[in-house]
């Protein structure tokens, strides 16, 4: 409101400024010596009436400045929003955001418990080892793909089932409460895609075969990566929390 009066004030300032150059001007008077009063006034109003002008062009640009900074910053909420307990069961794992977008993306993740959020978390990735198994045989059997590079994305689309039917294993586990062999099986489900990726390595060492690595399998790889991880970290938290026996 302050900054609001004061550009108000200094507006009309300026309007009255250029309203006066149409008021009538003050008579010349012959002064002692001979000089006339009024050109030297005017002489020296009109650099006061240059610097008054920027002056006021400054104060414009500064309140809108601040007027700006002072806007509040709307930051996604959706982090706010999400049940406590999702947020200190992601905030256990290595991947923050990526827990909190792949068991929110579950509607039953509002009203889980720990357990229930690991198997969300298990599903997410067994969902995308599926994916990938199904891009992986699509990519063999189009007509582009040269005949040598076909074994190879089979050989991938086998291991990536592997490491989808390991998690399904982890979540027949979790829910018979049996979290070390949950462990065991999601953590061999986070090993078998390096070893499609150790597998196109070793083709491109040979130059008559090389072959790159796809930027789309990369990506698919670092992904279930990190959703292993995640079920992994959840485990972790469940076998500490199980009761001594």
């Amino acid at each position: 409101m302050q900054v609001a009066g004061c550009r108000e004030r200094a507006r009309a300032c300026v309007a009255y400024i250029f309203s006066s150059r149409a008021l009538p001007q003050p008579s010349v008077t012959e002064g002692r010596y001979g000089h006339t009063a009024a050109p030297a006034m005017a002489t020296a109003a009109s650099p006061l009436l240059v610097l008054l002008l920027i002056q006021l062009h400054v104060v414009f640009h500064l309140s809108d400045s601040s007027i700006a900074l002072a806007q509040p910053q709307h930051s996604s909420s959706k982090e706010r929003h999400q049940p406590a307990l999702l947020q200190s069961t992601c905030n256990s794992t290595s991947f923050y955001d990526v827990c909190i977008a792949a068991l929110a993306a579950d509607p039953s993740s509002s009203t889980a418990d720990v357990p229930g959020l690991c198997a969300i978390a298990v599903s997410a990735a067994a969902a995308n080892a599926s994916g990938t198994v199904f891009f992986l045989a699509n990519a063999s059997d189009a007509a582009a793909t040269p005949e040598a590079d076909r074994a190879l994305l089979r050989n991938c689309a086998g291991k990536y089932a592997a490491a989808r039917d390991a998690l399904l294993a982890a979540r027949a586990s979790l829910a018979e409460q049996d979290y070390d062999y949950a462990f065991v099986h999601a953590s061999a489900a986070a090993e078998y895609p390096a070893v499609c990726r150790t597998l196109f390595r070793r083709r491109q060492q040979r130059p008559s075969r090389a072959t790159t690595y796809p930027p789309e399998l990369a990506k698919r790889e670092e992904a279930l990566r990190r959703l292993c991880t995640i079920a992994l970290d959840i485990i972790s938290l469940l076998q500490t929390q199980e009761p001594s026996t």
